[in-house]
């Protein structure tokens, strides 16, 4: 019998489902001059890392909060908060 072939690690669904959802809203984050990365999801909270323009800009917070946060709880109601890593 010929041995096993390791199987491929599988994606976390939430995961995906907040990256796809980050990715629609990418386009007007980068023709901003920047950029956000979703690092992980953890007990609801989305950990994201800016990128470019967005890295000190003072409306960073307000992007994060009024606009992903709020564009992924409309969609993922277990999503609770998103926070800057």
């Amino acid at each position: 019998m010929p041995p096993k072939e390791p199987s491929a690690p599988k994606r976390d669904p939430l995961l995906a489902e907040v990256c796809e959802i980050v990715d629609l809203l990418r386009p007007d984050i980068q023709a901003d001059g920047g950029d956000v990365e979703v690092v992980g999801v953890r007990d609801g909270i989305v950990e994201v890392r800016l990128h470019g323009a967005c890295i000190g800009c003072p409306s960073s917070g307000m992007t994060l909060q009024h606009g992903i946060l709020s564009a992924l709880k409309e969609r993922i109601p277990s999503i609770t908060d998103i926070r800057a890593v």
